[in-house]
């Protein structure tokens, strides 16, 4: 199975590994709460999405 966006992408855009997670964990919160996704992907997962959205550009760190 791959995983796409890899976490070697993700780290491009976040120098910091920590701040990449909770970046990421509270986007996948929102998203599963009901927050509707900022990008069109065929994946049901929350993380998944979240980590889409971030490699497009789409959310970024406060």
């Amino acid at each position: 199975m791959i995983i796409n966006p890899t976490v070697t992408d993700l780290l491009k855009i976040f120098n910091n590994r920590y701040e990449l997670v909770i970046v990421t964990a509270k986007r996948a919160r929102q998203i599963a709460a009901g927050s509707n996704p900022l990008v069109t992907v065929n994946e049901r997962s929350a993380v998944t999405i979240a980590a889409n959205e971030i490699a497009e550009g789409k959310v970024v760190k406060c």
